[in-house]
C-alpha cells in the first residue's frame, strides 16, 4: 500500500493491545540516539495509557532495553528490545537477551574508523550494529555497501536493513513481527487486537504482522510503499491520536469515520 495522505483513524470500542516504536514515532529523530529527551508528559501519558489497557502496552524499538529505561527513568514498561533481541515481558521482570558474535566488535571499529570523523555515528548494540548518517545523508550509500561486504565475516543468519537515515546490521531473527506475536501470547495482550505505530523500515515486519492479526497498523510521517494501512503525519500528531484514542476515559475520545 502507498499511503499518500494523513488518515489518522480514531479507533472504534474494543479490547486494545498496544506496540509502540520509539524514536520517530514518540520522539523526534536527532542526530546522535542520545541527544533526544523524554518529556514528563510523554511519561505520564505513558502511565495513563498503560493503566488503562490493563498492561497491554509494550515498547517495540531498535534500541536496548538499558537504554530505553534510562531514556524513560523512572518509568519502565513491558519491551522488546533490539528489534525482539532483547525482551522484558513483565515491567518488573527479567531482562532476556542475546549475545554479540565474537567478530562484530571488532567490525565495528573497523567501519568506526573510516565513517566516525566525517559526522557518522556508529553504535554499538550487542549483536546488532547500527550506522547513523542522519547528520552526513550523502554517506548513506557508503555505510550500507560496509555492511554489506560486512556479512561473510559473521555467522550465518545476519541481513542487512536500510532505513531512512542510517543502515543496521542484525541478525534474521531479530524481527519487530515476531516481538508482537510473542506478546501477544501472553496476558494481559491474549484476546486483544494488535495496534503497532512505526515509522522506519525496520517496522514494517510489524505492520505484516498486526495486519495478519485483523489490528490496525499505523505509520508516522509514511515515504513511499508501506504496509501500513493508516498514517499519521508526525510525532506530535502521532502522541495527539494516543491521547485521544488511549489517554483519556473509555467513551471519551472521538469516534470519526476510519478512512483506509
Amino acid at each position: 500500500m502507498n499511503i499518500q495522505a494523513d488518515l489518522t483513524p480514531a479507533l472504534p470500542e474494543g479490547r486494545w493491545a498496544l506496540f509502540l516504536d520509539i524514536d520517530g514515532t514518540l520522539l523526534e529523530h536527532a542526530p546522535h540516539p542520545d541527544s533526544v529527551s523524554v518529556s514528563e508528559e510523554l511519561r505520564v501519558l505513558l502511565e495513563r495509557i498503560e493503566h488503562r489497557l490493563d498492561g497491554a502496552l509494550a515498547f517495540i524499538t531498535g534500541r536496548s532495553i538499558a537504554a530505553v529505561d534510562h531514556l524513560f527513568d523512572p518509568l519502565k514498561l513491558r519491551i522488546a528490545g533490539l528489534y525482539g533481541l532483547e525482551h522484558r515481558l513483565a515491567p518488573d521482570g527479567k531482562i532476556e537477551a542475546a549475545d554479540a558474535p565474537a567478530d562484530m566488535a571488532a567490525l565495528a571499529d573497523e567501519i568506526e574508523l573510516e565513517l566516525a570523523s566525517k559526522a557518522v555515528y556508529v553504535e554499538r548494540k550487542g549483536p546488532v550494529l547500527a550506522i547513523h548518517t542522519r547528520a552526513a545523508p550523502q554517506l548513506l550509500a557508503r555505510a550500507t555497501e560496509l555492511v554489506e561486504a560486512a556479512l561473510v565475516r559473521l555467522p550465518k543468519g545476519y541481513r542487512v536493513i536500510a532505513g531512512n537515515a542510517g543502515v543496521e546490521l542484525m541478525p534474521l531473527e531479530a524481527a519487530k513481527g515476531a516481538a508482537i506475536r510473542r506478546f501477544m501470547q501472553l496476558d494481559p495482550f491474549t484476546g486483544r487486537r494488535p495496534v503497532f505505530l512505526g515509522d522506519d523500515t525496520s517496522d514494517e515486519n510489524g505492520f505484516d504482522t498486526v495486519n495478519a492479526a485483523g489490528g490496525f497498523s499505523i505509520r508516522v510521517k509514511p515515504q513511499g510503499e508501506t504496509a501500513a494501512r493508516f498514517a499519521i503525519e508526525d510525532v506530535a500528531s502521532a502522541i495527539a491520536w494516543l491521547e485521544a484514542n488511549f489517554g483519556q476515559p473509555a467513551g471519551h475520545a472521538s469516534r470519526d469515520d476510519l478512512v483506509a
